[in-house]
């Protein structure tokens, strides 16, 4: 009688060798899926594709389907905590007490205290290390037209440092129009430090653009890369989406606007609207803190160097806004902070819900959660681009429409330019912007910064902006959408398949 091991090698002996080769290569898989518990739809996925492509399936699943995550999450997680020990035992970069205490004070006095505090707790919990800051000045720029001429002039008037951080740079105008300014301030003796992600800067990196300014005085660059198998376990999904800029640790820029031509294109079939902020207050230091984290686990540069005094200024409070920062990555203290905040602010919403996502392919608990909001009677309101520069995305997204349709949520369509924005509005109370999409890259891989608003003038600004761009948008008839074609609803739900690896 054949058993175990034996058996199997002496089935495979009597098949030909190609046979033998890819059932050897799918039991892999199947072992290396299986011996963790994972999402069924992903699992089911890989295995099919290991099965159905030959050679291809299992090379896929090499490259794109091991679960590398939790190696590579490990080590950013030690840099952090080491980093986060180095912070606490120096006084001069710890949290503003009086931040704090204003913050508290504040939220016990608003005339909606009882909800809010029920939040934040919540959040305190969910963000341990970013707590609620106040006295913060917060300033909506729409598209690049708004926020490339503040960040530019703030670039000019550095005197002692500049931290900028994003995840493209184009090879275009606009990426050397920003390069010539940090190097021209680099040339003046101001520290400049640059970081950006290699997959999302791939024509930059390949178009030489950043070669040129490596060798430049004061200038530092280094690119955001999980996939150098000589150097960390290789690991291609892990990208570094935020976009930050810190100006002598005292203004700071922040959003969903990355650094090339097409946020400037107005008019043009490649142009991109899209919202960034501009920010002074105690929670520019978390910012900062942010910033240096990444740069810390990237160039390995001394600790003490990026924690000095010079870096985090005593910070001014010139304004009413209480924010805090929500970073969100694959390490164990970020682990899908992002999806568990967007969840919150979902639920606490009463009266109306604004959301505006460029790719929108949520989690179970996200989409349950804007369907019950919508069922409690919220004025639950989403805005999609009609038309999406990733095909398959857009597609998978549609694939939901109907299901929120009949629960009573509210959807639009926005008009061309492309509509790259990420804003969440919640009973003209609550503001959730930055960089994180709705998708399960942003929720789970993608290492993300947004910022959380509690201020009246803040958002009542944000929601005009907002309200206007679905103005400029066509609200999806449910019945009309519920008799398109076939073809396209089976499209949909093929694309939405494909879900856990967009």
């Amino acid at each position: 009688m054949i058993t175990n091991a034996g058996a199997w090698r002496e089935i495979l002996s009597w098949l030909p060798v190609d046979i033998s080769l890819h059932i050897s290569a799918f039991l892999l898989v199947c072992y290396n899926c299986l011996k963790t518990r994972r999402e069924s739809a992903s699992t089911l996925l890989w295995i099919f594709t290991a099965w159905a492509f030959p050679v291809i399936g299992p090379l896929f699943y090499l490259f794109f389907g091991i679960n590398r995550v939790p190696r590579k999450a490990l080590r950013k997680h030690e840099t952090d905590r080491h980093l986060q020990s180095e912070r606490r035992a120096r006084n001069n970069v710890s949290i503003s007490a009086a931040a704090l205490c204003s913050a508290r004070e504040t939220l016990s006095a608003g005339p909606d205290k009882n909800d809010i505090l029920y939040l934040n707790r919540t959040l305190d919990r969910i963000l341990p290390e970013t707590p609620l800051l106040a006295g913060n000045t917060i300033v909506p720029l729409v598209d690049g037209a708004q926020a490339y001429p503040a960040m530019l002039q703030a670039i000019n008037n550095a005197r002692r440092h500049i931290h900028l951080q994003t995840f493209i740079i184009g090879n275009d105008e606009t990426g050397r129009q920003f390069m010539e300014a940090l190097a021209a301030r680099a040339e003046e003796g101001v520290k400049v430090r640059f970081l950006f992600d290699r997959f999302g800067s791939t024509a930059a990196v390949v178009g030489g653009l950043l070669e040129r300014y490596v060798r430049r005085k004061n200038m530092q660059i280094s690119g955001w890369t999980q996939a150098n198998p000589l150097k960390r376990p290789f690991q291609i999904n892990l990208r570094n989406h935020r976009k930050i800029m810190v100006v002598d640790g005292r203004a700071a820029f922040t959003g969903g606007i990355n650094l090339r031509a097409d946020n400037i294109a107005a008019g043009s079939e490649k142009s991109i609207r899209d919202y960034h902020f501009m920010i002074q207050g105690p929670v520019v230091q978390e910012l900062q803190y942010s910033f240096l984290s990444d740069w810390y686990f990237v160039t390995e540069e001394n600790a003490r160097t990026l924690l000095e005094a010079d870096h985090f200024p005593r910070p001014s409070s010139p304004g009413t806004a209480l924010a805090r920062i929500v970073n969100s990555g694959p390490t164990p203290e970020e682990m899908e902070a992002i999806k568990k905040v967007f969840f919150e602010c979902i639920n606490w919403s009463r009266r109306e819900l604004l959301l505006i996502m460029p790719y929108f392919a949520p989690s179970p608990d996200i989409l349950q959660a804007l369907k019950s909001a919508a069922l409690r009677g919220v004025d639950v309101r989403l805005l999609f681009p009609r038309k999406n520069n990733h095909l398959y995305t857009g597609l998978a997204g549609k694939a939901l429409y109907e299901e929120l349709l009949g629960d009573g949520v509210r959807i639009f369509e926005r008009e061309p330019p492309f509509m790259h924005a990420k804003a969440l509005v919640a009973d003209s109370k609550l503001a959730l912007v930055g960089s994180a999409n709705m998708d399960m890259r942003s929720l789970r891989l993608n290492y993300e910064s947004n910022l959380l608003v509690f201020d009246d003038a803040f958002v009542r600004s944000l929601r005009a902006i907002v309200r206007a761009d679905f103005a400029q948008s066509v609200e999806i008839d449910p019945d009309q959408w519920r008799r398109r074609p076939l073809a396209r609803k089976m499209l949909e739900n093929t694309f939405y398949l494909m879900t856990p690896v967009l």
